[in-house]
């Protein structure tokens, strides 16, 4: 199996004067969550002299984001929660630049969206070159070729049709549309927890062709909310972020830090 390819490729190289950056994914920030929002705000509320040269945000940084409009609208319940997201990440970027790659749940997050957050857009995949290193960074959705369900309904999405005509509706339909969609998607889980063999998960050979294709050897990827190393063959790799829950037992929240040693995941505190 091959992976679909992508509309565009970015291509990242780092500025000379960068010594070390952070990856993170899959917070799925919500307000009836405080408990991340909050590890994650302190996170971004680090004096300088303590954060990375950048941070990269790879996917479902929101648990949804049903338009850029639920940042003004008085529509939206939970506009002041949106807006703190908002304002916490754009205060950060002053002084670190921070680039985002749209997840499952965030796809719609749009220009106006990631100027208010203050935050860089990525496609994906992008390359991302480094200390001398060319690294594959993506969300990790597009290469679980075989959830075949979710792969059809990834493709509808991501049409600009279909996103236009679904911005084009209120905000309270666009809100219970993705209501919805949570509550079939949490099903699915509760009817495969307990199974692992039945979780979807990213693609070994599609994974190895993209790093071939890019000349990168590493993929750097969230969305499968399982952290781990996976060796590939003849050097390649896949390096799998974890998600956050700062309210899980026990609790998950964890930067992945890249600089001179390499890789390493940093568990943030939690109180």
């Amino acid at each position: 199996m091959s992976a679909p390819s992508p509309d565009r490729l970015d291509q990242l190289r780092a500025p000379v004067h960068w010594q070390a950056v952070d990856f993170i994914s899959d917070l799925h920030l919500q307000p009836g969550e405080p408990q991340t929002f909050e590890v994650w705000r302190a996170m971004l509320q680090r004096p300088v002299s303590e954060r990375p040269d950048a941070l990269f945000i790879l996917g479902d940084l929101f648990e949804v984001w049903v338009g850029d409009d639920v940042l003004a609208s008085t529509a939206s319940t939970d506009q002041a929660f949106w807006r703190a997201c908002a304002e916490a990440l754009r205060v950060f970027s002053v002084h670190t630049p921070v680039y985002f790659m749209a997840g499952n749940r965030d796809f719609l997050l749009g220009a106006q969206g990631l100027h208010a957050c203050g935050m860089h857009g990525l496609s994906d995949p992008t390359t991302f070159d480094f200390l001398g290193q060319h690294w594959l960074l993506s969300h990790g959705d597009a290469l679980c070729l075989a959830d075949t369900d979710y792969m059809r309904f990834r493709a509808q999405v991501r049409q600009p049709s279909w996103q236009r005509d679904f911005l084009a509706q209120p905000l309270s339909e666009r809100t219970a549309i993705a209501r919805d969609l949570r509550e079939q998607s949490e099903a699915r889980k509760r009817n495969t927890a307990n199974d692992p063999s039945l979780w979807a998960d990213v693609d070994a050979a599609a994974a190895r062709a993209a790093l071939q294709a890019t000349g990168a050897h590493t993929l750097i990827h969230g969305h499968t909310h399982r952290p781990a190393v996976h060796a590939l063959g003849d050097g390649l790799q896949r390096v799998v972020l974890s998600d956050w829950d700062a309210a899980a037992h026990p609790p998950r929240a964890e930067v992945l830090r890249l600089d001179a040693q390499g890789l390493r995941r940093v568990p943030l505190p939690l109180s």
